[in-house]
């Protein structure tokens, strides 16, 4: 029952919803899901811890990069379920459509210029 409450909270917001399908793309640092979302690095933050406890991510560190993927083959079939279900649902939206386009841009931008940037706003 936990589980299943986790991801619904996870999955009752817009913003976690968008990191969820870009993180399709591949693994992302939180200084793009900052751009891709134009939200502010506490909230983008505590949209990935929400995301992270539920399992539908994973979070790795490299230094001072924070890099966030989707839950792998090792989440349980009820994540796996719940971002099939994500992607079948709103996978192919408008709103997915431009955040794929606008990640696309945003992958062309080198991450150490974007997250000094981000830094100092």
């Amino acid at each position: 029952m936990n589980e299943f409450l986790a991801i619904t909270k996870a999955l009752s917001a817009e913003g976690r919803v968008r990191i969820l399908l870009a993180l399709r793309a591949g693994e992302l640092c939180v200084c793009r899901l900052i751009e891709l979302l134009a939200l502010a690095p506490s909230t983008v933050s505590k949209h990935m811890a929400i995301l992270k406890q539920a399992g539908l991510v994973s979070l790795r560190k490299d230094g001072r990069w924070a890099y966030y993927r989707l839950a792998g083959e090792d989440a349980s079939p009820t994540v796996r379920r719940a971002v099939e279900w994500v992607v079948e649902s709103v996978g192919t939206s408008l709103r997915a459509r431009q955040d794929r386009r606008r990640l696309k841009e945003i992958l062309k931008i080198d991450k150490e210029e974007l997250c000094k940037v981000l830094r100092k706003n």
